[in-house]
């Protein structure tokens, strides 16, 4: 079985590559070859590069961020150029033994890599990393009101509210790819994967009737170093981008009012309005992975995501509880069904009241050190392993390739 592999980028700059790449890695292991066609030209991870079974092939994109504004408007709804060159790659593969697995589009590719695959006759699974095959915005979400969007997408009330962080014209822009996604994918059979049983239930409905739909949780690549020994002097550790859907400013203030110190690793636009808030708050920025885990084991009182948005993942949530972290999830996150209430972390309502109430729990005699030895135990029973994952994917390739078969 040959796998092409599409995502925007080479390198894990979010949540969705980091598991493209991941994936390369697993169904190359399994002696699949496998295609790695990325959009945005620019450096790639080691992995992709020095495996025997992994082809990489730089398509020389443009981040539609990087563009000026008429390009990147015009590129971000139909980029007719990259899918010409998308077309005449996938010209070499057969429907017989070739399954196109997209993770990433909306930074380089737009609507038109579906298209591109539609013309190849090529069977196409594509993971939902976001919300973006149904959502203009992507999230789901009403940062104007501070919830999630209970609207139907599309919909007269979805067009008319204000729902995009940067302005209603930007919206107009994500409408218009949206109504050209729509047909892009119209009567196409496809195999969507929902990485939480959250994100199928959002979702799900909005799907075109022809998708088939399935839940592959996204792989957790630890080291087991054994339950944890913590420093003397534990925080309250954030891990992503500093933004207002993610709750970062939550964080900041909820532990505060707890009278916590705060860890922040990432960047974002909230950064300045989280040193007002608490100026204590340490933001490291981005940084590399050995040394986020190693921080987190090391200082972590608890590891939250308190999402206001019906986040799909995060991995932090299951990353930490592999270094025997307690976690705190919204109820609004995916992640937040790995954690057993009151165990190994608590899920809480994305609000600075019930974010204060469990970070005091935390600080009561051994409660945080009961529960980290329990998020280990509980993780490490049954690992969501890359080798398990990529035995997963194997399975719904096989079933798409029958499909397009029939």
């Amino acid at each position: 079985m040959r796998i092409v592999i599409i995502a925007d980028h080479a390198v894990a700059e979010g949540g969705a590559p980091q598991v493209a790449i991941a994936s390369a890695r697993g169904l190359a292991e399994l002696g699949h070859p496998v295609t790695y066609l990325q959009g945005v030209a620019g450096p790639a991870d080691a992995a992709l590069d020095s495996h025997p079974n992994i082809r990489r092939i730089d398509l020389g994109g443009t981040d539609i961020w990087h563009k000026g504004a008429l390009a990147a408007a015009r590129d971000g709804i139909w980029n007719r150029e990259l899918i010409t060159t998308l077309k005449a790659l996938l010209t070499g593969f057969s429907p017989e033994d070739t399954v196109i697995h997209i993770h990433q589009w909306t930074k380089c590719f737009s609507p038109s890599v579906f298209a591109a695959v539609r013309k190849a006759g090529l069977p196409l699974v594509t993971t939902l990393h976001d919300y973006f095959l149904a959502c203009p915005t992507g999230l789901m979400y009403r940062p104007d009101k501070g919830e999630p969007c209970t609207l139907k997408p599309l919909s007269a009330a979805c067009l008319a509210a204000p729902c995009d962080p940067r302005s209603y014209l930007h919206k107009g822009i994500r409408i218009a790819r949206s109504l050209a996604l729509g047909r892009a994918l119209d009567g196409l059979d496809f195999t969507a994967i929902h990485v939480s049983a959250m994100s199928e239930k959002i979702i799900g409905p909005a799907l075109p009737p022809r998708a088939r739909q399935v839940i592959v949780e996204n792989p957790i690549e630890c080291v087991d170093s054994g339950p944890r020994i913590a420093g003397p002097d534990l925080r309250i550790v954030y891990c992503g981008r500093l933004t207002a859907e993610k709750g970062a400013d939550l964080v900041a203030e909820a532990a505060k009012a707890a009278g916590l110190p705060s860890l922040f690793i990432g960047e974002g636009p909230l950064r300045d309005k989280i040193k007002v808030i608490d100026p204590t708050a340490e933001i490291t920025g981005w940084l590399e992975k050995p040394a986020v885990r190693d921080r987190i084991a090391r200082e972590a009182l608890a590891v939250i995501a308190p999402s206001r948005w019906p986040e799909t993942g995060p991995l932090v949530i299951a990353e930490a509880m592999a270094s025997g972290v307690p976690a705190i999830a919204s109820t609004r996150a995916g992640a937040a069904g790995r954690i057993i209430e009151g165990e190994t972390g608590f899920v809480v309502e994305p609000h600075v009241p019930a974010l204060v109430s469990a970070f005091r729990k935390l600080t009561e005699a051994d409660t945080a050190a009961r529960m980290g030895a329990a998020a280990y135990h509980h993780f490490w029973a049954a690992p969501p392993s890359l080798a398990a994952h990529a035995k997963k994917l194997e399975s719904v390739y096989r079933a798409a390739i029958a499909r397009q078969r029939v």
